[in-house]
């Protein structure tokens, strides 16, 4: 019985936090109800690396992740839609990639580019976009030399995450969900996806339960 209650706290305490990590724009419903398709972006990745890595080096692993990111969030889109959780589509990101090189835009240069310029460039309503800093190589898998203490106090802050959509006719935030990176977190970038999002998934604005509890209250 002590067991059920420990995880049933447990579980509160990650969703009470979850929920304070979460933004929604006000106006989301008169903002999107025109959405058919969203573009998922590779990600902006800040490695501090705690190994000695030339700059050269250290721009091509933090594209990794970044692209790791975008792999991950497609993934775990594509399990939910099958399941059809969404009232939205969301472009193969091959495509997106393929249509960015093919105007010029590349990992380099992803954020001089506005949401509605990207939007437009991509045919789509909205973008999901997003930063991670990182003083681990994620996408390689967290260490694994942990006790039992460090779980469950949440030692050994590995970065951030921060994952938003945003309008594409307005350019406005849509939502934001911010996560620390941690060892509970997942043990790579698929897992971390996978879990930051189902625990976010009661608030994400596109799932269709949210939006039909939403319309009965």
């Amino acid at each position: 019985m002590k067991k059920i209650i420990v995880c049933i706290a447990l579980v509160t305490v990650a969703f009470g936090t979850a929920q304070k990590n979460i933004y929604e724009n006000r106006k989301f419903d008169e903002l999107t109800k025109d959405h058919k398709i969203l573009a998922i972006v590779p990600f902006i990745a800040s490695l501090d690396l705690k190994r000695d890595v030339n700059q050269l080096e250290l721009k091509g692993l933090a594209k990794k992740e970044g692209y790791a990111v975008q792999n991950a969030l497609e993934t775990y889109f594509s399990k939910r839609k099958k399941r059809k959780k969404f009232n939205v589509e969301f472009q193969n990101i091959e495509d997106t990639n393929a249509i960015l090189n093919q105007n010029g835009i590349t990992y380099d240069n992803l954020d001089i580019y506005t949401i509605n310029e990207l939007t437009k460039i991509l045919k789509v309503d909205g973008i999901i976009s997003g930063n991670l800093n990182l003083n681990i190589l994620l996408s390689k898998g967290v260490p694994t030399d942990f006790n039992l203490l460090d779980y469950f106090s949440g030692d050994a802050n590995y970065g951030r995450i921060g994952v938003k959509v945003s309008d594409g006719d307005s350019g406005k935030l849509l939502w934001k969900y911010e996560k620390a990176i941690t060892k509970k977190t997942g043990k790579n970038t698929t897992e971390l996806i996978d879990r930051m999002m189902k625990l976010a998934s009661r608030r994400f604005p596109y799932d269709k339960e949210k939006k039909q509890r939403k319309n009965k209250s």
